[in-house]
């Protein structure tokens, strides 16, 4: 690291990648970089995804869907690898011009209705179904008021102290200590609101519960950055408690699964287009025999 303080120019220019993980794939401009159709499974509801924590939370949500009885909720989940830059395909970018995952088609409405950001599908599937979501007016808007909680704290954990702690090319003592800070107050909010409550938004699982445990309950578990112990997750136990008891979900465990490409290979399910594929077309099981 340079002992000479950076001074930024009047006006930046984009001249050279940045470094660090995935700065082969950014850039400071929109759009389609190459056309790319995407493929198109049986179901009515088709997902474009890969399981990052944004990525997770619609799987568990579909997931969870079917675990209640609602057949409609039966989806494809096509794998978008962003390592290869396949959000930025032609296809891809008509559904979400933002170029992130992920994004859902419904095919069962005319016509079909693109959806995109996490916390929208999330959403939107909530309503359709009419279920993880108060009814009544006071627990909705006590449910959404979480969800976008998360939608607008997500970032710090992410972009911010996941970035500088995890995937930048050098480590830098200052952004670390800000995110590091902000992610411990945020953990705190969450403990001190569990402590109260069973869950996120009161006394019923919800889609507030669904957005944010993929983020601060993988977080306290370690499977987010593997900061748990530079972040003292054990200081958080009313988090931990919830994060234990969504992670014994069935519909959590699959959700978890779906567009899955690291990790024990009998928990990468890369893509799903029926229930079977849990059983049938998990890694393990296609893989070449010694890989």
């Amino acid at each position: 690291m340079s002992d000479t303080p950076y001074v930024p120019p009047e006006i930046w220019k984009w001249e050279a990648p940045s470094g660090g993980a995935f700065a082969h794939i950014n850039r400071p401009v929109a759009g389609a970089t190459h056309d790319k159709i995407l493929p198109m499974g049986k179901h009515p509801l088709q997902l474009y995804s890969l399981a990052t924590p944004n990525g997770v939370k619609v799987t568990i949500m579909l997931e969870e869907l079917l675990a209640l009885g609602f057949e409609a909720a039966e989806y494809d989940a096509h794998l978008i690898r962003i390592g290869e830059g396949d959000q930025f395909g032609s296809g891809f970018v008509a559904i979400n011009p933002n170029s992130k995952i992920p994004a859902l088609v419904d095919h069962g409405v005319q016509p079909p209705q693109r959806v995109f950001e996490s916390g929208a599908i999330l959403l939107y599937l909530a309503e359709k179904f009419g279920a993880f979501i108060p009814q009544d007016p006071a627990g909705r808007t006590e449910c959404l008021s979480w969800l976008f909680w998360q939608m607008g704290s997500s970032p710090i954990l992410g972009g911010g102290f996941g970035h500088f702690y995890a995937y930048a090319p050098e480590k830098y003592e200052y952004p670390i200590n800000r995110y590091a800070m902000e992610v411990k107050r945020q953990l705190d909010v969450l403990d001190r609101r569990l402590a109260e409550r069973p869950y996120i938004a009161g006394e019923e699982y919800s889609i507030a519960d669904i957005a944010i445990w993929p983020w601060y309950g993988a977080l306290v578990r370690n499977q987010v950055y593997e900061a748990a112990q530079f972040l003292s997750a054990h200081e958080y136990p009313h988090v931990q408690r919830w994060a234990e008891a969504i992670a014994r979900r069935p519909a959590v465990r699959r959700g978890r699964m779906v567009n899955r490409t690291s990790g024990p290979l009998e928990e990468q399910l890369h893509e799903r287009h029926d229930a079977s594929d849990f059983e049938l077309r998990t890694q393990d099981k296609l893989a070449p025999p010694g890989l």
